[in-house]
């Protein structure tokens, strides 16, 4: 239903209801109405305000599927859509580097301790 995954990312994006409200320029009590599928068709343009706010595309709330089963790489772009709206300019992913080539040898070596772990474990 597009009320339970508004409400769902929504509460991602950590907005209150009467935050969320505000941005779209609707009422607290629409949008409480929606999300608790008592309105369970609202209009095409509240649905393009709340996915404005939300940072979706509006099929994300249309669709029957939930936008990570519709793409797997939604997760990806909606970290990258985070980054920029937080003020991480394209210059600035430079510095970011460090943090990912860290978090990547991390990776390795935890899987590398796992796969010795299981064969201790096997012996």
């Amino acid at each position: 239903m597009i009320g339970e995954k508004i409400k769902k990312i929504r509460k991602t994006r950590r907005l209150t209801l009467s935050e969320c409200a505000k941005r779209a320029n609707i009422s607290k009590s629409y949008l409480s109405n929606i999300e608790r599928n008592q309105n369970q068709n609202p209009s095409l343009q509240i649905i393009e305000k709340i996915a404005k706010v939300l940072h979706v595309d509006v099929n994300t709330l249309v669709s029957k599927e939930s936008s990570t089963e519709q793409n797997p790489e939604a997760k990806w772009v909606q970290f990258v859509t985070d980054l920029k709206n937080s003020g991480v300019k394209t210059n600035d992913l430079q510095d970011f580097k460090s943090v990912i080539e860290f978090a990547k040898w991390q990776k390795e070596n935890l899987d590398k301790n796992d796969k010795a772990g299981n064969k201790h474990e096997n012996s």
